[in-house]
């Protein structure tokens, strides 16, 4: 089973306190989150998220710090790391980092409706005019290039033979000159924050972005945000994709290879799960929890290429 670090309140206290808020009137912890311990807490004044990295380095929280400085340099609104009184942005609390950041107020919806996908579409867009930084990863910790991850535990196993024959559908579109850009690859509704009024969305959590194939996280955002029973919604995916060419316009090999991808995103997300939960951290109630997004992996794999097609 996943093993998180329980905090008392005054362990946050203790770790809040490099910086100086005076009182602290509220602590929560929070749910979801499948590689941190997240606390919320409320000053007299603000409101704030604690994030207690699990299996990152200080190193790597400290990038994360730095790209969302970034993005809110370039006017992309997202949540802001705090700095502490002596303008430190990650602490090290027992070995393991801990940043805190802003909370924005505002609703989870599984199932955004057709303006909120159209904003979505844009704002991923947006996303992707950036230029990204030196210190994003350029390969996806559970993208084709990390497949050989089932052998380790899996070989020749039902899903690693589904894996590899994925891999081989993907590989001659790799091939293609495809754009790569700041990427979030991680699009799913749990990561994007609705206002009350549904007049606004807020992309969070870019702790697994990176500099890959713009087309990748297009395909993840389908994967996360498009899907109705374990199906690719046509009309969901028509409203992502009115909303990203209103910033982007693909090119040919991008809108070619928007299927595949799409696949590809799937399977990423299969592995990741497959892994995590029957390897890394066993647990026997969602060690099939991989199947779903197999089995949309595969609903997109077998559309036919008009599905997939820009109008």
């Amino acid at each position: 089973m996943i093993q998180y670090t329980l905090l008392s309140n005054q362990n946050i206290k203790e770790i809040v306190s490099p910086f100086g808020f005076k009182k602290i009137t509220r602590i929560k912890k929070l749910t979801g989150g499948s590689e941190n311990t997240n606390y919320f807490f409320v000053t007299e004044s603000h409101s704030y998220v604690l994030n207690l990295f699990e299996h990152k380095s200080l190193n790597q929280v400290n990038d994360l710090a730095q790209l969302l400085l970034y993005l809110q340099r370039h006017n992309f609104k997202t949540s802001q790391p705090v700095f502490t009184l002596d303008q430190r942005l990650v602490l090290n609390w027992r070995n393991k980092p801990v940043m805190v950041k802003s909370f924005f107020e505002g609703k989870i919806m599984d199932d955004l409706p057709p303006h909120l996908l159209r904003l979505a579409g844009k704002k991923l867009g947006q996303l992707h005019q950036l230029a990204p930084v030196d210190y994003l990863p350029k390969i996806l910790p559970f993208g084709y290039e990390n497949f050989h991850l089932v052998n380790e535990y899996a070989r020749s196993s039902p899903f690693s033979k589904w894996l590899f024959g994925i891999k081989d559908y993907v590989q001659p579109y790799l091939d293609l000159n495809l754009p790569k850009a700041l990427i979030h690859s991680d699009l799913f509704s749990n990561n994007i924050v609705v206002k009350y009024d549904e007049t606004s969305i807020t992309i969070l959590d870019f702790e697994e972005a990176s500099n890959y194939y713009r087309i990748f996280d297009l395909g993840m955002a389908i994967i996360g945000l498009c899907s109705v029973n374990k199906t690719i919604d046509a009309e969901k995916l028509r409203q992502l994709l009115m909303g990203y060419c209103q910033i982007i316009s693909l090119t040919v090999n991008e809108q070619a290879a928007l299927q595949a991808f799409t696949v590809y995103a799937g399977a990423s997300m299969s592995l990741w799960r497959h892994r995590n939960f029957n390897h890394v951290h066993p647990e026997m109630g969602l060690k099939n929890h991989y199947k779903a997004l197999q089995i949309l992996a595969n609903n997109a794999k077998n559309q036919s290429p008009n599905f997939f097609r820009i109008n």
